[in-house]
């Protein structure tokens, strides 16, 4: 749908989006772990005004029409990036949420108007026109940039690869077709953003379908089988440009997180496991002499454990690697913050120096061994998975379910699926809020999206 002006939800500059008004819901999609018992994924509608009544409750709810979809990350389907000087579609309106299924390939077309509580699906863009048109499958990542929603996908219909991107039409969600003209040496495929200001794309690794869709393969872990690359990208021409090799024993380089501020060239990079030590880490790449590098630049060690308490999966090791499976970014480029599925933290640091973060606060919700406590709540199961902070940077919303495959390897006795809400100090450090806490009974909530966007779901062309 067109609009006379802009979406008052889109905003020049990040920083205009930090001042905007709170969010009064959000959205989370909620995936049924064992497919067999016939029970249908779900976007939920949670209220997150603490002035209602019916605060921290779900308050609506839309079952997916197929079984077995596996809803993971999703998106709007226009913002901020529509206000680019070279946007061709200055006004369209953040309507509509871009979701895909991680296991059908299908993406549902939701619709949160006129009614945002009771959303609706429009349409249901099925695997095979992906396949047809694309050549890909397994959509994962959804982006709305200034010409097109880009969609990023694991990998080819067979469960091979490459992986790659592909680009939705901004008024009727067609698929036009493959984004890269020439993709170089890249063949892995997982997260996908920008640095509009430089017309430079980044592409980051995981593993093709059959590597990962039936949890981890340790066989492939410690032959540095899983993604390791980033990937540099002409934006425009749609070209590679330049890879960067982390090193094999830096397994699964995944969430990418470039600075909001569109006159910055850095952007963070967050690391599964290292094979050396079970720890993981934090990357930042950057503009340097016209190349672009990168280093580490955070490193979270493993916590040593009784193997008795460990999962099978980590027995052998005597240690709780701390996993970092999502990492954000506030939207005034400050704080960073990086979940540990393995361990439970939840992490916050200063990134004002982009090259010297400084730890300035940690909460523990779940972990392996731990079972961090929430106020309301008690121990949990499960770690801190999903990130979603809002425009102001005050609140960081937390869910506890990685992939289905894989929550069982390190949480055999199955996930108890929550939402918590982290408050953070606008001067550094973060607390548990005690009156947030969503739980669900036999299902798993993954991302969140909070309504008029949040810190991860909009591009800036102004500073």
């Amino acid at each position: 749908m067109a609009l006379w002006k802009p979406d008052p939800t889109f905003y020049p500059s990040p920083r205009m989006a930090a001042a905007s008004p709170r969010e009064k819901l959000a959205y989370v999609a909620v995936f049924n772990p064992d497919p067999s018992n016939g029970r249908h994924d779900a976007m939920c509608v949670i209220d997150t005004d603490p002035q209602s009544s019916s605060y921290s409750k779900v308050v609506g709810r839309l079952e997916m029409p197929g079984v077995g979809d596996e809803l993971h990350h999703f998106n709007w389907n226009a913002c901020s990036a529509a206000l680019c000087p070279y946007a061709p579609h200055p006004h369209v309106e953040r309507r509509y949420l871009l979701v895909p299924g991680l296991r059908s390939s299908r993406i549902h077309v939701i619709d949160t108007k006129p009614d945002p509580r009771n959303p609706t699906l429009t349409k249901i863009i099925e695997p095979e026109e992906i396949a047809s048109r694309a050549g890909y499958s397994r959509p994962h990542t959804v982006h709305c940039g200034p010409d097109a929603i880009y969609v990023s996908a694991l990998g080819a219909p067979d469960g091979g690869g490459p992986g790659g991107v592909f680009l939705l039409d901004h008024e009727n969600f067609d698929v036009r077709g493959r984004w890269e003209v020439d993709r170089g040496p890249q063949y892995l495929g997982y997260d996908f953003w920008w640095h509009l200001g430089y017309d430079v794309a980044v592409s980051s690794e995981w593993g093709t379908p059959a590597m990962v869709e039936n949890g981890v393969q340790p066989d492939l872990l410690m032959q540095g089988k899983y993604g390791h690359t980033l990937h540099l990208w002409d934006l425009r021409r749609r070209r590679h440009v330049q890879a960067i090799d982390l090193g094999a024993e830096n397994q699964m380089a995944l969430e990418l997180r470039p600075a909001h501020d569109p006159t910055k060239a850095y952007g963070f990079v967050g690391v599964v496991i290292s094979t050396k030590d079970l720890s993981a880490g934090i990357w930042l790449w950057h503009r340097s002499n016209g190349e672009w590098a990168i280093r580490k630049v955070i490193d979270v060690p493993a916590e040593p454990a009784d193997a008795a308490l460990l999962p099978p999966a980590l027995k052998p090791f005597g240690a709780v690697p701390p996993l970092i499976t999502e990492i954000a970014l506030s939207t005034d480029d400050r704080y960073l913050y990086v979940a540990c599925f393995g361990t439970g933290d939840l992490r916050q640091y200063d990134v004002t120096d982009p090259f010297s973060p400084k730890l300035t606060g940690t909460v523990r919700l779940g972990g392996v061994v731990s079972h961090g406590a929430h106020p309301r709540a008690g121990a949990l199961n499960g770690g801190t998975q999903m990130l979603e902070v809002s425009r102001d940077g005050r609140r960081i919303y937390v869910t506890n379910s990685l992939y289905g495959a894989w929550d069982k390897q390190f949480y055999p006795e199955g996930i108890r699926g929550w939402i918590s809400l982290v408050i953070a100090n606008p001067h550094g450090g973060i607390s548990i809020d005690p009156d947030f806490f969503v739980p669900f009974t036999g299902e798993r909530p993954h991302q969140v999206r909070l309504q008029g966007g949040d810190s991860s779901s909009d591009s800036y062309c102004y500073p």
